[in-house]
């Protein structure tokens, strides 16, 4: 019996630190670049976009088809690192909690 009670305590907590990592993640600016700084997607760790730089040299209107393809890159650039540190604070706190592989926690 003491040991459900240890884990229901460690499912408490676990749920607890997991709301704080989603406020967290929240919270967490990364950003995606491309064309070599020529663009920029600013997004949160929720995948939430906050801003986007265009470079003014892109402004011409002969130059749209490469700014909407520079603007793709960025966003999956800024989603590809907001999905790693997503990973990493879910990892950081599910560590050392011993859980199996496979309950899709990290």
């Amino acid at each position: 019996m003491a040991d459900f009670l240890g884990m229901m305590k460690q499912a408490a907590q676990l749920q607890s630190k997991m709301q704080a990592m989603q406020e967290e993640l929240g919270n967490l600016e990364v950003e995606g670049i491309s064309g070599g700084g020529l663009v920029a997607v600013r997004m949160t760790a929720k995948m939430e976009v906050k801003g986007v730089t265009i470079d003014p040299s892109l402004m011409k209107a002969e130059e749209r088809e490469v700014l909407e393809d520079l603007l793709v890159t960025a966003h999956n650039d800024a989603r590809r690192k907001a999905e790693t540190a997503a990973m990493e604070k879910m990892q950081a706190l599910t560590g050392g909690l011993g859980l199996p592989p496979g309950l899709g926690l990290t």
